[in-house]
């Protein structure tokens, strides 16, 4: 099962989504999810099952999956359900009084940058009754965080938001005229704010788009990076490769990691 919420009004700017994934393993058998590169950033609580990432035997019941450029594989050996706030980085600063480039691929606990706060809000996730209570929740901590450093939206949030609609399918340089800084300026703000690079982070959202054709059987593999914007199948391999860990033939002919949640 997986579901997804609309976050309230005064948290669109910064929430895309709350999502719940539930799934049933069948006992005795190992499951392996594979996180993969994203520009956005996630509140992640496993209030079922525990997983803990492969080759490692730490568990954390609560964490913040930063946005990354890296993939990650986490193991379990039981039935789970997680439940999460999918953000854009730009949230990061204003919600934690962190860059977002100060958070870029790790993966703290939440105990760690809100001790006690985090530890008390884990248990209200972990402990409420239904998902509707969770989102309930998570909204209202959010709130709070944002209340003493909401900030106009800046023009390095415009771009953020203008990469994501587009799908990475964007000009650097372009953009940068576009909100009237020198590319200089524009690179430093940009990835203050969204963790990256410009031009690392393009290549994130345009791998993010090719992600979400798995499953359409209408397109081969020349005709996704095409959409996608790729422009040569080298490139499209390159960092589908990098950003994955599989060549895109495996990922989008076989049956990938932790796809459950796509096919649901």
């Amino acid at each position: 099962m997986y579901l997804t919420f609309q976050p309230p009004p005064q948290l669109a700017r910064h929430v895309r989504m709350f999502w719940v994934f539930e799934y049933d393993v069948p006992e005795g058998q190992p499951y392996v999810y594979r996180s993969m590169a994203d520009g956005c950033a996630e509140m992640v609580f496993h209030y079922k099952g525990a997983f803990s990432e492969v080759d490692s035997a730490d568990y954390h019941p609560a964490v913040l999956h930063a946005q990354t450029s890296r993939h990650r594989r986490f193991l379990t050996h039981g039935s789970f359900g997680i439940f999460g706030a999918y953000l854009y980085p730009t949230a990061l600063p204003q919600l934690f009084g962190l860059s977002s480039s100060s958070f870029s691929n790790q993966m703290p606990q939440l105990t760690d940058f809100l001790g006690a706060e985090g530890a008390f809000l884990t248990e209200q996730i972990m402990t409420a009754p239904s998902h509707k209570q969770r989102v309930h929740l998570l909204s209202v901590f959010l709130q709070q965080r944002l209340g003493g450093r909401e900030q106009d939206e800046t023009a390095a949030h415009v771009a953020v938001k203008h990469i994501i609609q587009v799908n990475g399918q964007v000009d650097v340089a372009s953009l940068a005229s576009r909100i009237c800084l020198s590319t200089r300026q524009f690179e430093r703000k940009f990835k203050e704010f969204s963790g990256f690079s410009p031009k690392t982070y393009t290549r994130i959202i345009r791998f993010q788009r090719a992600l979400a054709e798995y499953g359409n059987k209408h397109l081969n593999m020349t005709e996704i990076a095409y959409q996608c914007g790729y422009y040569d199948q080298s490139h499209f391999i390159h960092d589908f490769r990098e950003f994955s860990g599989y060549h895109p033939r495996q990922y989008f002919s076989g049956r990938p990691e932790g796809i459950e949640y796509r096919e649901g």
